[in-house]
């Protein structure tokens, strides 16, 4: 829970009557370390007061000088503390004893609310219980990868990024204990989506290859290959300013709570990172985009956060003039060797001018031209629009993440700030050539959308991905030995060919790495091999795919609860709870 507490000082909202003077919060559980919702804070003595948000946030204007705050909630002891003028509280509520009753009240309440969730009402009886419901959201169809026969082809090409918002939206999915959509499983972004402990590359190289071959968990027989590919870390002193653009969808179907309140949370831990050097726009779009913040210096926080706090959901969406105006911003303040970027926070769901998918493709690769990066940003459900974005990223230098609670939002922006915002190499494709003599068939696991078949005709359609500071990006693929090799003495398996474009450089570069890595049983394997194959298995399951083989679903926690390594962000325990969660939403 320390991250919650990093960043929950900051995130608040509310109106400032007493001109500069006012108290920014948040409330959280005891016990749990929760946030807590509702919690009354008023003034003592004073008929000012406020409520926290669903976040456990308040902002309480306030006269100068020290004053006392009381916070009051029905299931907590009442509180009272002194405070002064612009501190940024933390308090802890202790809860009440609870009977017997308030218990049953309280599961009663929450079963509800998980009906509703799922789209069931309770006013119909038992109708639609059960059934699958994707409401109005929309995803890329996905054809799984098969097995290659290495004699007919030995070539596997494929653009790479590091996409992860499959991962954090799948976890919304099994959260409300809703069925996962098949197509919402990209297994290489769930893979992804965690963090492995690969050494940066030395000398000056921009990218390091770790390489692991051992027995594949699900098919006995079989072999797994990883190959982990670490790019340089820029550090943090030396990473080059920032002309951001926030493209923020302030349309009428942002107003739920985890839509545009949770982007105004988001984008208050971006702030908070932003340095001197660095430079942020605001556009908003409804009915018709407007720019709400000039291009302004990273330290002028309090004016920026100003901006983000009285953003307001109304009106129509029209996301094709806002891309244009916010490109158009970010041009104007061009940083010639810096991070360009627009980074757009939406559900998806445009509704006036170019709509769909292929319009927004068109445009986004016209507007790539410019030097511009794209951060994509998803939020909501029921009509979330995963397929627009994952479009829009694919196609613009970009990288697309799903943001489902704060705490994604501080991994986003915070934790992994450097890799998010900072791109050291574009346009990356990747040509794995096996070693026929050795291998009879092989099959990408992942990475379906970003298939080059045939690299003449696909490079034109299938565009490279970008990878930022210190990213790791993961690839498996599962392997058939030829009958009758001694897979202890083999060692030359394949040879992958990597070509990309830096930031400053448009000229085509490429490495070369040779897999020589030696078979290593499942046993001495290392733990991030062990870890990454319990995510692959999860997302085979998660999609019902053909390929999960015949062990029980119960193999992927085994293999999980025994690959934690460090994990000092808790991310991979989370993972733990969530395959148990998610037995739910398999269809055995």
């Amino acid at each position: 829970m320390q991250k919650l507490l990093s960043w929950l000082f900051f995130i608040c909202c509310s109106i400032n009557l007493y001109g500069q003077n006012r108290i920014d919060g948040a409330v959280q559980d005891a016990l749990t370390h929760d946030p807590i919702g509702n919690v009354s804070v008023s003034i003592v003595g004073d008929s000012t007061k406020t409520v926290t948000n669903q976040y456990g946030l308040f902002r309480l204007a306030t006269p100068p000088g020290a004053i006392q705050l009381k916070f009051e909630h029905p299931r907590y002891k009442t509180k009272i503390v002194e405070v002064f003028a612009h501190d940024r509280a933390l308090i802890v509520l202790e809860p009440l004893p609870q009977t017997a009753a308030d218990n049953e009240l309280a599961i009663a309440k929450a079963k509800a609310k998980a009906r509703l969730s799922r789209g069931v009402n309770p006013n119909y009886g038992n109708v639609g219980i059960g059934i699958p419901v994707y409401f109005n959201e929309t995803y890329g169809k996905i054809y799984e990868n098969k097995f290659v026969d290495a004699s007919k082809g030995n070539v596997s090409n494929f653009a790479i990024d590091v996409d992860r918002a499959s991962y954090s939206n799948i976890r919304r999915f099994i959260k409300l204990k809703q069925d996962v959509p098949p197509d919402a499983v990209r297994i290489e972004e769930m893979v992804n989506y965690f963090c492995y402990d690969y050494a940066p590359p030395l000398d000056g190289a921009l990218f390091a290859l770790y390489t692991t071959l051992s027995d594949c968990p699900w098919n006995p027989g079989h072999l797994v290959l990883q190959l982990a590919l670490k790019a340089k870390q820029i550090p943090s002193d030396r990473l080059p300013p920032s002309n951001l653009v926030f493209l923020i969808d302030a349309s009428g179907s942002m107003s739920a709570p985890n839509k545009l309140p949770l982007v105004q949370a988001a984008a208050r831990v971006l702030v908070e990172n932003l340095r001197p050097q660095d430079k942020i726009a605001i556009v908003t779009y409804a009915g018709a985009p407007s720019l709400v913040l000039n291009s302004t210096p990273g330290n002028e926080k309090e004016k920026i956060l100003q901006v983000i706090d009285y953003l307001s959901a109304r009106g129509a969406t029209a996301g094709e003039a806002a891309l244009h105006l916010a490109y158009s911003v970010a041009e104007s303040h061009f940083i010639p060797g810096g991070n360009n970027r627009v980074i757009i926070a939406t559900d998806g769901d445009f509704n006036i001018g170019q709509t769909s998918d292929k319009d927004m493709e068109d445009l986004i690769l016209m507007k790539k031209e410019s030097g511009v990066y794209l951060t994509c940003l998803g939020f909501g459900m029921h009509d979330y629009k995963d397929s627009k974005l994952e479009t829009l990223s694919s196609k613009g230098n970009g990288n697309f993440a799903y943001i489902d609670d704060l705490e994604e939002a501080y991994k986003v922006f915070s934790r992994e700030f450097g890799g998010t915002l900072f791109t050291v190499a574009k346009d990356v494709k990747a040509t794995v050539a096996f070693n026929d003599q050795q291998v009879a068939s092989y099959r990408l696991i992942g990475f379906e959308n970003k298939m080059i078949k045939d690299p003449v005709v696909d490079s034109n359609f299938i565009q490279g991905g970008i990878i930022g500071s210190g990213h790791c990006v993961v690839v498996l693929y599962e392997i058939v030995p030829r009958q009758g090799i001694d897979i202890n003495s083999m060692k030359n398996w394949a040879r992958l060919n990597i070509k990309y474009r830096t930031p400053v450089n448009e000229q085509l570069q490429e490495d070369n790495f040779d897999i020589t890595t030696g078979y290593t049983p499942w046993h001495d394997s290392p733990v991030d091999f062990q870890f990454s194959n319990a995510v692959a298995l999860f997302g085979m399951w998660l999609r019902g795919s053909q390929y999960k083989g015949d062990q029980p679903y119960e193999l992927v926690q085994q293999l999980a609860k025994k690959a934690l390594g460090k994990d000092e962000a808790g991310y991979r325990k989370e993972f733990v709870k969530l395959v148990k969660q998610g037995k739910k939403c398999i269809k055995q």
